[in-house]
């Protein structure tokens, strides 16, 4: 019975088709006609009450069949119209009886209207929906995975959400092309409508008049009535199916069920429900209308419209964000106050004359704090949790979250107002220095371009600051039409907080000191105390682990495994052919030990797109290698660099638009080498070797490096 259960769709299509194929009674042809109705009924209440489109994705299948059933059905009642001198079941009859009464052209009139109505108005538009759906879904979807990757980036979400919501994107592409294709057969139906009615009146008269004997009034009343009933019986289910199309296809901006979201934003509108009222009852000056009938109603949406004001008038108002100073903020005149994360007490209101007398907080000038963000006066909302502020819990959020992807914990972040800047401008110091500078504007949305921008939003052209990708600053009520014209639209604190998190992991190897790194050894200490104990300070001391695992930061290599750090550290240092200083092979070491990590990183579906370098570039740079004093370096000649950097810069252009970060593939021996010497051009460009990715993983190569002026240095 499970079995027959998992097949009953198979088996009800292949009912279908039988259905072209094997008369069926009267009878069966009603059991159907009810079948057919209930299925349409139903989908369209489902189209109404789902939330989103995804809900219902087996839509486009669903479409094919309930249409093909339909098709089943007119061929079965169009043989018995044929064959049993217009009979086909009491349903038809019903429904040709009840339409027509005893008016022909009524009846024939009421069908056309129904068919034309769905072939022009609802079909036409839902197909044309359906066309700029699927073609903005699929412009808007690397919008909108850079914005999963940005949520990601700040500790939003982890990557289990990430998965899920990239999955999501692609379904919802999928979905709105199936759509596409699946209104063509809406449209189609309605036209195979029209030809069975007309094959049916026409094919019935010729029968009734030439085999069956009967008179052209006689063949016309049968034949009419049959025809009009099939026609509607046929059309309804149709009509229906139609509106559930325009329906699901248009609920891209819903948050809720259809019901919920007319009620929610009908009541919303007051004043134009009391306006419709009062020109509802300015039509009574008008002679013959009626009055009885305009003024019950215009009463009703004036009512209706005054109630529902009242009852927004007496809801508690929302708390807006304003102009303020952040919570504990004392500053002395002329200084910059300050908020350090997760700091609540009130401080005590003292002058600066007070505060420097004493000498000892002379000394708190000279702190240098790890990380600051400057913020303008009008971002100050954005920090102060009495005014609705999320940034603080934001930072704790994404802290947690490069906590759990990299093994290191950053330092806290201390947020200070500034008279300095602009009043939308912020700013971000690393250890004192500015780094980094950026504006937003907390009353608008930022609206980033798609790669193939088809019409423009009007807003404040901007540059979003952390990944420098054209943009625009939109006002709210355009966030919907920019969504739809396939910009990807953000919140102002996830921009702040998204150029925020990228500069803290960019400069991530600089926040790692030696208090830092004695933590971490004494936090791994807890679960592996003997492999702590024989490793500091007789193989290494503190400050040359700080140095590996600087390093490895610095090329965005995860920090969390610190035993199989450690370990590969005592196994190479316990190595002969090993030099006891050599931290560039003890790096090399641990990088193999990680591949993992490393692979996982930049490896998708199983796959690894690399940029590759030719055998002879790889031995002129191997041949130009220089021992200085702090080991060997690249020394290139400078035609052979400048044609490398152009050869790099044209190839990394092949990374646009995929989601995995730009790879160049290289030997051991020459991968530190390499990166050393490029990494002040393209600092994001990661340099693997072989020996660093995993045997089960496919390399492709995308493109290569080669030595292009090897001519010239053989003239």
């Amino acid at each position: 019975m499970k079995r027959i259960l998992n097949y009953s769709i198979v088996l009800f299509v292949l009912t279908i088709i039988l259905l072209l194929i094997i008369p069926l009674p009267p009878a069966f042809v009603d059991v159907a006609i009810i079948i057919n109705m209930s299925l349409s009924m139903m989908i369209l209440v489902i189209t109404m009450t789902i939330r989103e489109p995804l809900e219902l994705s087996i839509f486009p299948s669903l479409l094919l069949i309930t249409t093909l059933f339909r098709l089943g059905i007119n061929v079965s009642t169009t043989r018995n119209i044929l064959s049993n001198s217009g009979s086909s079941g009491q349903i038809i009859q019903a429904f040709g009886d009840f339409i027509l009464r005893g008016n022909v052209v009524v009846g024939i009139v009421i069908y056309l209207i129904i068919v034309l109505m769905q072939f022009i108005v609802i079909t036409k538009g839902a197909e044309r929906v359906s066309e700029v759906a699927a073609r903005f879904t699929l412009d808007a979807m690397p919008g909108k995975q850079m914005a999963i990757d940005a949520d990601l980036n700040s500790g939003l979400i982890n990557e289990q959400e990430a998965k899920a919501r990239r999955e999501k994107i692609q379904r919802e592409a999928d979905f709105y092309g199936s759509m596409d294709g699946a209104t063509k057969i809406v449209k189609g139906d309605s036209v195979m409508s029209l030809i069975t009615t007309g094959i049916n009146f026409i094919g019935g008269c010729i029968i009734g008049m030439v085999q069956g004997g009967s008179t052209l009034n006689d063949v016309l009343n049968t034949y009419s009535i049959a025809t009009v009933g099939d026609g509607l019986v046929g059309q309804i289910p149709s009509l229906l199916i139609s509106t559930a199309t325009g329906m699901i296809v248009t609920r891209a901006v819903a948050e809720g069920s259809l019901n919920e979201d007319i009620s929610k934003q009908f009541m919303a509108q007051p004043t134009a429900i009391m306006i419709s009222g009062i020109v509802i009852a300015v039509l009574t000056v008008i002679p013959g209308m009626p009055v009885i009938q305009l003024l019950i109603i215009s009463s009703g949406l004036i009512g209706g419209g005054y109630y529902l004001s009242r009852r927004i008038q007496t809801e508690p108002a929302l708390a807006t964000s304003g102009g303020g100073t952040l919570r504990g903020f004392t500053p002395p005149e002329g200084e910059a106050g300050e908020l350090g994360e997760g700091e609540s007490e009130e401080p005590k209101q003292v002058s600066e004359e007070e505060f420097y007398k004493d000498v000892n907080n002379v000394y708190t000038l000279l702190t240098v704090e790890a990380i600051e963000m400057e913020l303008g006066y009008s971002l100050i909302p954005l920090v102060d949790e009495t005014a609705g502020g999320h940034l603080i819990n934001r930072i704790i959020i994404f802290r947690r979250q490069y906590a759990q992807d990299m093994g290191f914990v950053i330092p806290s972040i201390r947020l200070r107002d500034s008279s300095v800047l602009n009043t939308n401008q912020y700013c971000i110091k690393i250890k004192g220095e500015e780094v980094a500078r950026g504006e937003i504007l907390i009353d608008y949305f930022l609206a980033l371009e798609p790669e193939n921008l088809e019409k423009e939003i009007d807003g404040i052209e901007t540059i979003e600051p952390a990944y420098g990708i054209p943009s625009r600053w939109i006002k709210p009520d355009d966030r919907e039409l920019a969504e739809i014209y396939g910009y990807t639209v953000i919140d102002p604190l996830s921009v702040l907080v998204t150029h925020l998190s990228e500069i803290v992991k960019q400069h991530a190897h600089e926040l790692i000191t030696r208090q830092e790194v004695m933590h971490l050894v004494e936090n791994i200490k807890k679960t592996s105390a003997e492999l702590v104990d024989e490793a500091f300070p007789n193989y290494i001391s503190y400050s040359m682990f700080q140095k590996i695992l600087t390093s490895l930061l610095k090329e965005g290599v995860p920090i969390k495994d610190l035993e199989t750090i450690i370990e590969t550290v005592l196994e190479s240092m316990s190595d002969t052919n090993v030099p006891v200083r050599d931290v560039d092979g003890l790096i090399e070491n641990i990088r193999i030990a990680l591949k993992r990590t490393i692979t996982r990183m930049y490896c998708e579906d199983g796959s690894m797109k690399v940029l590759t370098m030719d055998a002879e570039l790889e031995r002129t740079m191997v041949g130009s290698l220089v021992k200085g004093d702090r080991g060997f370096y690249l020394a290139l000649n400078p035609d052979v660099l400048q044609s490398l950097i152009n050869q790099i810069t044209l190839q990394l252009k092949k990374f646009n638009g995929l989601s995995q970060s730009p790879v160049i593939l290289t030997s051991q021996v020459m991968r530190v080498h390499f990166y050393r010497l490029i990494e002040q051009f393209y600092p994001n460009v990661r340099v693997l070797s072989f020996n660093e990715i995993s045997n089960n993983v496919q390399i492709q190569s995308i493109g290569s490096l080669t030595l292009e002026n090897r001519e010239r240095r053989g003239a």
